[in-house]
């Protein structure tokens, strides 16, 4: 595998998980009472513990994207135009 195919995984990596983080803030953002009923369907959890739960996640996969997607694109793209000029 060399670096201009393993920077495109990354970017499609980036792309689809920053897609479902977009849906799913969405979802939260347009149909909270919709997102929180089919949940509590499974987890008998309160609205406030629910609201945190839900802030928790997304920020936690927001750092997760950023870090293991992101961050490595954005490595390999430096290092792939370093390569190409030099």
């Amino acid at each position: 595998m060399n670096i201009e195919s393993l920077t495109q995984f990354f970017l499609w990596c980036t792309v689809i998980n920053l897609g479902i983080y977009i849906v799913w803030v969405l979802f939260v953002l347009l149909a909270p009472n919709f997102v929180y009923g089919m949940q509590i369907k499974w987890i008998p959890i309160s609205r406030e513990t629910f609201n945190v739960m839900m802030y928790a996640f997304m920020g936690a996969f927001k750092v997760v994207i950023i870090v293991f997607c992101f961050v490595p694109y954005l490595s390999l793209l430096i290092i792939w135009r370093l390569v190409a000029c030099g």
